[in-house]
C-alpha cells in the first residue's frame, strides 16, 4: 500500500516553476551531494540518509548513502510531507503514525520505523528535502536537527551555485560563438574596402575620377555593411538567450532519447508498461536547451505513465522538422489510456489546475501541464492535446531550435 497522499501547497506552481527554472539534471548530482549525505547519517547515526527533490510527480533520490539511487513516486514517499513544513517533520515510528503505518517501506522487507525530514529551501519554496530514516523508533536531538539544517542549507547553496556556474558556462559559450561570427562576418566586408583602397593606391595618379568616386561609394557601403554588422552584434549580444553548442539533430535527440529512458523507464515499469522513444534521424546542426526540454517531455511522460492502464504503451516521437521559419524540434507522447473528452481538453489547454488520479490511484497534483505550458510558451513553442475517449491521448509539443 502507498501512505495517505499530501496535500499540496498554496505556491505549488510557483515551486515546480522554480524547480524547473533551475535546469537541474538529477543524474549527474550525486557527486555534488555525496559528501553531505554521508555526514547526514554520520551526525545523526541514522543507517540511511537522502539528498531528494521533488517535482510534480517524482522524488528524485540525486543522492544517498546507504543504498542505491532511485525514484519513488510522490505519493508514496515520506518527503511529500516535510516540504510543507516550514522546519522539519519527524515521525518517531511509521507503524503506528496513520498515514504511513500500512505503507510498503514500513510493512515490507525495508521495515523503516524513523524518518526525520528537513525541507530544502530557497527561503520562498521548498525544491525537496534532506532526510534520515532508521529501522528503530527514535527521535533526534536539538543539536543533532540543527545540524541536519546547516546541512540543508549548504545543499541550497550548492544548487544556486550550480545554476551560476552554468549560467557561466553558456555566456562563455555565446561570447565564443560570438567572436567567431565577428571574425567570420567582418572579414569579407574588411577584405572588400582594403582591396578597393589598394586598386586607388596602385593606379596612383593614372585614377579616373570617376571610377575613384565610384570605388569610394563601395568603400563607404563596406563600412556602412560593418557597422551594421557591429550594431546586430550588440543588439544580440543584449538580447542573447542560453544556447549550447550546435550539433547534429541525430545526436541531439539520441542524447534526450538517452535520458528519458534512464529517468523513467524505472516508472513504466512499475506499471509493465512498454515505454519507447522513437527519434527521427537528421544530420543538419541544431541547439536544444536540454535541460528545460527535459522538464517538458519529462512531465508528458510522467503524465501518460499516470493515466495508461497495466501493461499498456506509452511512445515518446522526437524530431526536427525545418521550414521557412526555422528548424523546431516535434515532441509527441502518445499513450493508450482511457483517452480525454472535448470538455476535458478545453480545461487542460486553459489556465485551469484541475486534477484527477491516475488509473492505479496516482494522486494527481494538476500542475504537471501547467508546468509544460509555461515552460513551452517561454520557449516560443506551442502545445497541443490530441484525444477520443476510448482510444487514448496525444500531447504534441512544438519548439524552435
Amino acid at each position: 500500500m502507498t501512505p495517505k497522499a499530501a496535500p499540496f501547497a498554496n505556491n505549488e506552481i510557483g515551486r515546480i516553476t522554480a524547480l524547473a527554472d533551475l535546469n537541474l539534471d538529477y543524474l549527474n548530482l550525486d557527486d555534488t551531494f555525496k559528501d553531505l549525505s554521508k555526514l547526514a547519517a554520520k551526525i545523526t547515526g541514522t543507517p540511511l540518509s537522502m539528498v531528494n527533490i521533488i517535482d510534480n510527480y517524482t522524488v528524485w533520490t540525486v543522492s544517498g548513502y546507504g543504498f542505491e539511487i532511485q525514484q519513488t513516486p510522490r505519493e508514496e514517499s515520506v518527503c511529500q510531507y516535510t516540504i510543507l513544513e516550514k522546519e522539519e517533520f519527524e515521525v518517531n515510528d511509521l507503524s503506528v503514525n496513520p498515514n504511513f503505518k500500512d505503507a510498503d517501506f514500513v510493512t515490507g522487507d525495508a521495515h523503516f520505523r524513523f524518518y526525520h525530514g528537513v525541507p530544502i529551501s530557497t527561503g520562498e519554496h521548498n525544491l525537496g528535502a534532506l532526510c534520515v530514516m532508521d529501522m528503530a523508533p527514535r527521535q533526534l536531538s536539538a543539536e543533532k536537527v540543527e545540524m541536519l539544517k546547516i546541512i540543508s542549507d549548504e545543499i541550497t547553496n550548492r544548487l544556486k551555485t550550480l545554476h551560476y556556474i552554468e549560467s557561466l558556462r553558456d555566456k562563455v559559450k555565446e561570447a565564443k560563438q560570438t567572436q567567431n561570427k565577428v571574425a567570420h562576418d567582418i572579414r569579407g566586408p574588411i577584405a572588400g574596402i582594403m582591396g578597393l583602397a589598394d586598386i586607388i593606391r596602385e593606379q596612383g595618379k593614372d585614377n579616373n575620377l570617376d571610377e575613384v568616386l565610384d570605388f569610394i561609394t563601395l568603400i563607404y557601403k563596406g563600412g556602412k555593411s560593418v557597422l551594421e554588422l557591429a550594431d546586430e552584434i550588440l543588439s544580440e549580444e543584449k538580447n542573447a538567450q542560453k544556447k549550447v553548442n550546435p550539433k547534429s539533430a541525430t545526436a541531439a535527440l539520441n542524447a534526450l532519447k538517452q535520458r528519458f529512458e534512464q529517468l523513467y523507464t524505472p516508472q513504466a515499469r512499475s506499471k509493465n508498461i512498454e515505454l519507447k522513444i522513437v527519434i527521427k534521424e537528421s544530420e543538419e546542426e541544431v541547439q536544444l536547451l536540454q535541460n528545460k526540454l527535459m522538464q517538458i517531455a519529462g512531465n508528458l511522460i510522467s503524465n501518460a505513465i499516470k493515466f495508461t492502464p497495466r501493461f499498456g504503451d506509452v511512445t515518446v516521437m522526437l524530431e526536427i522538422a525545418g521550414n521557412e521559419t526555422g528548424q523546431k524540434l516535434l515532441i509527441t507522447v502518445k499513450d493508450t489510456g482511457a483517452g480525454i473528452s472535448k470538455d476535458q481538453i478545453t480545461t487542460l489547454l486553459s489556465d485551469s489546475d484541475a486534477s484527477t488520479d491516475g488509473t492505479d490511484g496516482e494522486k494527481g497534483y494538476g500542475f504537471g501541464l501547467t508546468l509544460v505550458k509555461h515552460l513551452v510558451k517561454g520557449m516560443n513553442g506551442t502545445f497541443n492535446i490530441v484525444s477520443k475517449e476510448g482510444k487514448g491521448s496525444e500531447f504534441e509539443v512544438v519548439v524552435p531550435v
